[in-house]
């Protein structure tokens, strides 16, 4: 998957978000390294599902776990920049 790939399934996931998104991820480096962490645990959770890489239950569920408190951490900057 692509950066890019990753940046339009992250917008799906905020729809009608998309500008608010880009305008943070090219203003505010904090954001930006958010989105960059999301990518990471993404493409390794989506290795470990799809059998690229191998792993425990617990380490899968803990990566999901980070995953949505990044995705919440987003959506809240997300809120305070359109607020």
């Amino acid at each position: 998957m692509t950066l890019e790939h990753l940046d339009h399934a992250l917008e799906q996931e905020f729809a009608g978000h998309a500008s608010t998104i880009h305008k943070l991820k090219i203003s505010d480096p904090h954001f930006k390294a958010l989105l960059e962490l999301n990518h990471t645990i993404w493409r390794e959770i989506h290795n470990i599902e799809n059998g690229v890489t191998a792993a425990s239950d617990e380490y899968l569920t803990s990566l999901r776990k980070q995953r949505l408190n990044i995705l919440d951490d987003i959506a809240r900057l997300v809120s305070a920049a359109e607020a």
